[in-house]
């Protein structure tokens, strides 16, 4: 056996004179370099910094969240929803338009009418199709009617409750000089089961809300293998002229963001003279 032993203890003193860098007793641990020749360990001095410039980089700000290719269309002509309140009970009363979850019925005397449909279809309809508003006209047959602030209501089946109040008056549109009418072009809101709007409708006047759908989920479109999402592209009509060709490109919807392909700078290290990084040397143990 010391026969061996003596074997073994010889190669280690071999190793251990060939590959040590240090020499101190008290030092307890050795560095052992790596084999390669001209440098013992990474130094980041002997890097140099090479920019390329390209447009494959990944960039956070030019992602989107939907593939624009991907999405449908809403038939322009399919995309108004024109909502008739009137009220006839003897006193004010408050309407309620939407909520398709709760399904609260309307007080004495106020009725609301969805022209195109019915508000009851569409109560259903927002259940499994939820829809996005943006625009909205509001015209009555008393101009104090835009007094009263609507109430836009989010509650869920857990019991939560939001509330957010609307000022029609607040709006500004150069069709704002009939006072019977107010447009709101920046007016936005989400259409699902949970949400409704709410307000005091004056006794005896007539109140007609006209919606622009600007973006919905069609849940039919999962059997053809298609995205639900479905957007408007045709600008919001307003009925002036100069209005309207303006607004001729369609805002962003969804997340999707239009395709403008800018230059990215990446920064690539690589070590002078084209070699590649040496390997950070390994701490072994002396045997004492």
């Amino acid at each position: 056996m010391n026969k061996y032993n003596e074997e073994i203890r010889k190669y280690e003193k071999e190793a251990e004179d060939r590959y040590d860098d240090y020499d101190d007793d008290n030092y307890d641990d050795d560095n052992f370099d790596t084999g390669l020749e001209g440098q013992d360990s990474y130094d980041e001095d002997s890097y140099e910094e090479v920019e390329y410039v390209g447009e494959d980089s990944y960039d956070d700000d030019s992602y989107d969240n939907y593939a624009a290719n991907s999405i449908g269309k809403i038939n322009p002509n399919d995309r108004t929803l024109t909502i008739s309140i009137t009220n006839t009970s003897g006193a004010d009363a408050e309407a309620i338009v939407f909520g398709g979850n709760e399904g609260a019925a309307q007080p004495a005397g106020v009725t609301v009418v969805v022209q195109e449909s019915s508000h009851s279809e569409v109560r259903e309809e927002s259940k499994a199709n939820p829809f996005k508003i943006q625009g909205m006209k509001m015209s009555v047959s008393d101009p104090l009617q835009f007094d009263n602030v609507w109430k836009i209501l989010r509650k869920s089946a857990a019991g939560s409750f939001n509330s957010h109040p609307y000022q029609p008056r607040n709006a500004t549109s150069p069709q704002n000089t009939n006072p019977n009418l107010i447009d709101d072009s920046a007016f936005e809101m989400d259409v699902t089961g949970q949400d409704s709007i709410r307000f005091l409708q004056k006794n005896g006047v007539k109140t007609t809300l006209t919606f622009t759908i600007k973006a919905r989920v069609d849940m039919g479109n999962v059997l053809a293998g298609q995205n639900v999402a479905e957007v408007s592209t045709a600008p919001r009509p307003t009925g002036l002229p100069q209005i309207d060709l303006a607004k001729q490109a369609p805002k962003p919807v969804f997340g999707v963001k239009p395709k403008v392909k800018k230059m990215v700078r990446k920064i690539v290290r690589r070590p002078i003279g084209g070699g590649r990084p040496m390997q950070k040397r390994r701490l072994l143990r002396k045997r004492r």
